[in-house]
């Protein structure tokens, strides 16, 4: 693996992202800030993160390949190698057919994709895919320096290592409400989920995991909502998030679930210690 990610990361969309946010990031001691969210293609968002910060790794979660061409995208890409070199990885995804009016042909895109990238220059090593089936996480594997799974759950992770095979980055995401009210946890970790279980790419690979198609309905199962994101104390956090790590993942990105007047620095803090420990 040539990534250097560090162990754990911070997920949020690109709306939630601050300078400040991620400077506390940094400091508390992740290795990469992710902007989710299909950021724009000209990255003016990660340019900003690099610029606010010393040395974490910053990567997009994924841009879109239907809403940014490979041409801007490489663009932005040769301009952030330039001004922080090792300090950027570009996540790219084909994202939704229920999103995307132009989503077609999804695998053979991605391919094409990537082959204008590799004429532009962008280099291996420094792009990474959202995959969850076999066969993208094989493209991920060969043409990638990894895949970035998302919604998904340690089973899937260790299936994703076993295809990806060794020395492949993998970064598996995660939600997390540490709301100290299980009450509101558990209802910011639901409103988390409902969105994606209207979208095939998740539901496909969640049945593919164990879950059923009732856990799926009605904004899913309590099952379903805490295996996807975990609630409770930042030590019982901690310690599950810990076994994507076991499952074989390199990476872990932790995507925080906040109320309004959380404070996200604190809970930052507090979890990374926790996760050290």
């Amino acid at each position: 693996m040539t990534v250097d990610a560090g162990r754990y990361g911070v997920w949020q969309r690109a709306q939630d992202w601050s300078t400040e946010l991620a400077v506390a990031a940094e400091e508390a001691g992740y290795g990469t800030l992710w902007i989710g969210g299909s950021p724009d293609g000209h990255l003016g968002l990660a340019e900003e993160l690099l610029e606010a910060t010393g040395q974490v790794l910053v990567g997009t979660s994924i841009v879109n390949v239907w809403k940014d061409d490979a041409a801007t995208v490489a663009a932005s890409y040769a301009r952030l190698a330039e001004r922080f070199p090792g300090r950027f990885l570009l996540g790219l995804g084909i994202g939704h057919p229920e999103a995307t009016r132009e989503y077609a042909s999804p695998y053979q895109s991605l391919v094409t994709y990537l082959d204008e990238l590799d004429a532009a220059g962008v280099p291996v090593q420094g792009r990474a895919l959202a995959a969850l089936g076999p066969r993208v996480l094989r493209l991920a594997r060969d043409r990638t320096a990894g895949a970035l799974p998302y919604l998904t759950t340690p089973e899937h992770t260790a299936r994703a290592r076993a295809e990806l095979g060794e020395g492949v980055f993998l970064a598996a995401e995660h939600k997390v409400a540490l709301n100290p009210d299980p009450a509101v946890a558990r209802e910011l970790a639901r409103g988390a989920v409902g969105p994606y279980l209207r979208l095939s790419n998740y539901t496909r690979n969640l049945l593919t995991l164990g879950f059923t198609e009732d856990d799926i309905a009605d904004g899913g199962s309590d099952r379903l909502v805490d295996a996807l994101v975990h609630q409770g104390s930042v030590e019982s956090v901690a310690e599950r998030l810990q076994q994507h790590l076991a499952a074989g993942a390199d990476h872990v990105a932790v995507h925080p679930q906040l109320a309004p007047g959380d404070d996200a620095p604190r809970q930052l803090r507090e979890l990374a210690e926790a996760l050290r420990s």
